[in-house]
């Protein structure tokens, strides 16, 4: 090929598909023109020759037919760079709860200063580049080795997924600033290799129209740092109430650390130590790349800082943050913020107010007994919607850790884990004979030592410091005997509880080595959302739905859809056997089986319903919970103190949680089901109700109370025939 057309065509790339093919095309060049050069020099028998003439044809067809084709199927229509500098202007985007009442309001701030790069302090810059791209000024775009290392990482994650060894958690990227500037301008945040290498190409683009200096200016001016604050400027006016012109190093790394997860990290977010944690990530990171000295390391980290509070109208703001950090994982920044879009959550406001009021006017009694906080999660089981979300007493009170969303942060459940332990036991009875569990399987509730090697002897104790004998499991289950459930635990094994309780949607019992047989008593931290999770599968049948705060969102056009997916049909698998959790949700359900410690009266009672409930209370009373449901709505609240201060002791049991939970309870059944007064569960196929029937030392033949068994696990062989038999509520004591 004359040496012109090879100008020329080189050109026609160069203008037509651009930079990035143009290396491609002239590597694959050079490629073929070193070949033939080799060849045409060899001493290769003829034969051999014409061959590898023919193969070398066949593979630069191939080559240039794989770039053409990856052209025009993925790249061809993608935005032009130059839009970069010319975007529409921003809609502002609504958060409504499910009856159209506004939550709050979701836009670009309107009064925006952009800001020029030269103005601000070089710590500024440094501190994003540190953390986010410290390649930025050596590469062309992308990062090759960044993008070898993210593509190993990601492989490793796959193959260890096949073998079933443990993986990392997520999907590593590799993205420089300027393919970061790509996605939230142009793309989907979808994590795709086609996304991946659309961002990869117009980063290339981009950087043959812009400078470094321009790039990274358009980035700190567009990039989003949570809520309203769009670029660097409006961020430093949001957090500290000054111009980023006048920024320190500690504030500056921890606005850097913020447009990776601008929800999550945000000090006015559900966990604000988090932005704190990211901080010191930025500036060690700056440190290692010296653009700053460990001296001034140090002083930054020692650097107090102080935030201007939060000045927006929202209304439940809890659920608000956590509905917009669920958002902000499967939407652009672009289309949540600036695409005039209409987000109607799960959450509904009338009841978010009662539920508010409620734990208002409880804590106002709780506070002698040293209790200062509450917070309480109301669901849909059967589609995971979230009605109402309180994390706190005040959201605002920042200098009491307000903002902090308790329903989403780890504490110890006490005896409301209790039921997992149960629910594994019992299922665990289907396939196998020793020990097998029934609610009539008797428990003797006596002293007991564990021998636990390399510790102390572990010595169980009840709440209430006594012994209640020999119990049938749904008494124990019940009345919440701590005894009865460490010896089922020990029986069962504690891997088959924490594999069960993941399964029902327990997220942070992700080391078994943490934990012993204190476990099934609420060593383990969990959070309430798993919690309701959890129990909302028992409320379900065994079928799980995880939390949603969405229904759907749709745009100014109707273009933009979400449907939530509790929409479509559920057919997937259940996560506990139908007639394992209809004996969960009979034995929490029966007043008479937890009367021996609630008494026949307590507010776990709702009159004319059935209502399953179990109460839980940390052994140093920092915790106490309520977690309750029906098969339309679960109920979980939590009393305690966000400093970890223990609550006086009779705050407990019945008397902390328990009111919130029964005025919520009791408001849920009379407002939307008044006239359905009973809301039992439909018995699913496979159980029968029977008496367990012994003969005592008297050779009187005593029967407990007709029982539900699986089919599977009914008594087979009884003693005696209850035909002259006395029924009890209590089990036989010999």
């Amino acid at each position: 090929m004359p040496a012109t057309k090879i100008i020329l065509l080189c050109k026609f790339i160069f203008a037509h598909i651009g930079r990035p093919f143009l290396y491609l095309f002239v590597l694959i060049l050079k490629s073929i023109f070193h070949t033939l050069h080799w060849l045409t020099h060899s001493s290769l028998p003829f034969l051999l020759l014409k061959l590898s003439l023919i193969f070398i044809i066949i593979l630069s067809s191939l080559s240039l037919a794989s770039l053409t084709f990856i052209y025009f199927s993925l790249l061809k229509d993608l935005p032009p760079p130059q839009a970069l500098s010319s975007l529409n202007p921003p809609q502002t985007s609504q958060i409504l709860d499910r009856n159209g009442q506004l939550l709050y309001r979701l836009y670009q701030d309107q009064n925006r200063t952009s800001i020029h790069i030269n103005e601000l302090p070089s710590y500024v810059i440094n501190a994003h580049l540190s953390i986010e791209d410290a390649k930025f000024y050596s590469h062309p775009g992308i990062s090759a080795s960044d993008i070898t290392r993210a593509l190993l990482n990601n492989l490793d994650r796959r193959l260890c997924k096949i073998i079933n060894t443990p993986c990392p958690s997520t999907l590593q990227g590799a993205s420089t600033i300027t393919q970061q500037l790509i996605k939230n301008v142009f793309l989907s945040p979808e994590q795709s290799y086609k996304r991946k290498l659309q961002e990869a190409y117009l980063a290339l683009k981009a950087e043959t129209y812009y400078s470094k200096q321009q790039i990274l200016e358009l980035y700190l001016n567009q990039i989003s740092y949570g809520g309203t604050a769009y670029g660097i400027e409006a961020a430093s006016q949001t957090y500290f109430g000054i111009s980023s012109r006048n920024l320190n190093l500690a504030q500056a790394a921890l606005l850097a650390g913020l447009p990776a997860a601008p929800t999550a990290y945000s000090p006015f977010g559900s966990d604000p130590q988090k932005s704190f944690t990211r901080q010191k990530q930025v500036l060690l990171r700056m440190l290692e790349e010296n653009y700053i000295t460990q001296s001034q390391y140090q002083s930054a980290l020692n650097q107090p800082i102080t935030f201007i509070p939060p000045k927006t109208d929202i209304l439940a703001p809890h659920f608000v943050m956590y509905a917009r950090e669920q958002l902000e994982k499967n939407l652009t920044n672009q289309i949540l913020y600036q695409g005039g879009i209409n987000i109607t959550t799960s959450l509904d406001y009338n009841l978010q107010q009662k539920a508010q009021q409620a734990i208002d006017t409880e804590l106002a009694k709780l506070k002698k007994l040293n209790v200062t906080n509450a917070a309480l999660l109301i669901t849909k089981p059967k589609t995971g919607e979230i009605l109402a979300m309180v994390g706190s007493a005040d959201y605002f009170d920042t200098a009491n850790q307000g903002n902090v969303n308790a329903t989403l942060r780890p504490r110890q459940p006490g005896s409301s884990i209790k039921p997992l332990t149960y629910a594994t036991a019992l299922e665990l009875s289907l396939t196998q004979t020793n020990p097998q569990f029934t609610p009539a399987t008797i428990i003797d509730d006596a002293p007991v030592v564990f021998k636990i090697p390399g510790s102390h002897d572990y010595r169980p104790q009840n709440y209430d410091g006594r012994f209640h004998g020999r119990v049938t499991l749904r008494t124990a289950l019940a009345s919440s005997y701590n005894i009865p459930a460490v010896k089922i635990l020990n029986s069962i094994g504690l891997n088959n509880l924490i594999q069960k309780a993941q399964e029902l949607g327990i997220t942070t019992w992700d080391d078994s080595s943490r934990f012993g047989l204190s476990l099934t008593l609420g060593a383990g931290e969990v959070t309430m959302a798993d919690m309701a999770v959890a129990y909302g599968t028992f409320a379900n049948l065994g079928y799980r739905h995880n939390l949603t705060p969405i229904l759907d969102i749709t745009s100014t056009n109707d273009e933009l859809t979400y449907p939530h997916p509790s929409r479509f049909p559920f057919t997937q698998e259940p996560k506990l056997d139908p007639r394992v959790s209809y004996l969960i949700n009979s034995i929490l359900s029966d007043p008479i089986a937890r009367a021996p410690t609630f008494g026949t009266h307590s507010k776990l009672n709702i009159p004319n319903h059935i209502v399953a409930v179990k109460t839980g209370t940390s052994n140093d009373l920092r915790d106490n919970w309520t977690i309750g449901y029906t098969p339309d709505f679960l109920v979980a609240v939590w009393v305690g103190n966000f400093n970890n201060s223990p609550m006086s002791r009779i705050a407990s049991g019945i008397t902390g949680a328990t009111p919130i939970w029964n005025q919520m309870m009791t408001y849920m059944l009379n407002e939307y089901q008044p006239n359905n007064l009973a809301n039992g569960w439909e018995q699913p196929a496979g159980l029968i109700k029977t008496a367990s029937c012994h003969l005592n030392s008297d050779q009187v033949c005593t029967c407990t109370k007709p029982d539900f068994f699986i089919e599977s696990t009914n008594p087979k062989i009884h003693t005696c025939t209850p035909n002259t038999a006395t029924f009890s509520t209590q089990p036989n004591q010999t």
